[in-house]
């Protein structure tokens, strides 16, 4: 089983990118983030007629997500709120949670929010957003233990995710509050797919379109495929597919595929 995370960055503008790439490596599952559409305008049929199915929880013009999935997903829910229905409602406004089971396994699809700059409203939302999502998890994790988790996490784990034209500790997306937030989540019970595969740095997902980034390979790994053990077990391989940014007018990420 093949299991897809990739932001697209608008599904809309990004369509034929996608179709052409799900058409060249069918996985199983293709979770998207920044679909930036609402569910009504969510271009399906190109999908369906790949013989896809489609879970989508969207709004129009920022985040949303999706699962494309090649069989029908089981107990698909939106939302913290789903299974944490004492939270404040507003932690949904923005649409950037879906989970679906496939055979055995919850895959959750995350689009993390970037928090903009260190100590701004915006960073205090992130790490708010991502204790939720620590609770959301170990609720979860009480019921099923076989969990897929990925997404654009918007955090490199490490130094040697980022490129070392960067101060990491004064970074939004590699600051120490938001990496010990994602250690308190992974804690729970989740390794780290493609370091299984790879312990080297030098290998990124997103790459900013300014200063010839992506030529000159200055980038980041912030979007992630994250197994709790009995899958990370399973886990056969975990690659960055860089193919799709060297196309035109790209997704400033690219796919991130594990194959159980």
């Amino acid at each position: 089983m093949k299991i897809a995370t990739w932001n697209v960055n608008s599904i809309r503008t990004r369509l034929e990118h996608v179709i052409g790439w799900l058409s060249q490596n069918p996985v199983d599952v293709l979770c998207l983030q920044e679909t930036k559409v609402v569910d009504a305008e969510f271009p399906r049929s190109p999908f369906e007629e790949l013989g896809y199915h489609l879970y989508i929880f969207g709004q129009k013009s920022y985040n949303g997500v999706a699962l494309i999935s090649r069989q029908p997903l089981n107990n698909v829910t939106t939302g913290f709120t789903s299974i944490l229905p004492d939270i404040e409602p507003e932690w949904d406004e923005q649409k950037r949670v879906i989970t679906g089971f496939i055979e055995d396994i919850r895959i959750i699809n995350l689009y993390v929010p970037n928090g903009s700059e260190i100590g701004s409203e915006k960073y205090q939302y992130k790490l708010g957003w991502l204790t939720i999502l620590q609770k959301f998890l170990r609720s979860l994790l009480a019921n099923t233990p076989n969990i897929c988790m990925c997404g654009d996490f918007n955090i490199a784990p490490d130094n040697q995710d980022i490129h070392d034209k960067v101060s990491p500790e004064s970074h939004i997306m590699s600051s120490v509050a938001e990496r010990q937030a994602l250690e308190d989540i992974l804690t729970l019970g989740f390794a780290d797919a493609f370091r299984k595969f790879t312990k080297e740095g030098g290998h990124y997902s997103w790459w900013d379109y300014r200063a010839a980034a992506f030529r000159r390979n200055l980038g980041w790994r912030i979007d992630h495929q994250y197994l709790t053990p009995a899958l990370y077990e399973r886990a056969k391989s975990c690659i960055i597919d860089t193919t799709p940014r060297k196309l035109e007018k790209p997704s400033d990420h690219a796919p991130v595929i594990v194959e159980l």
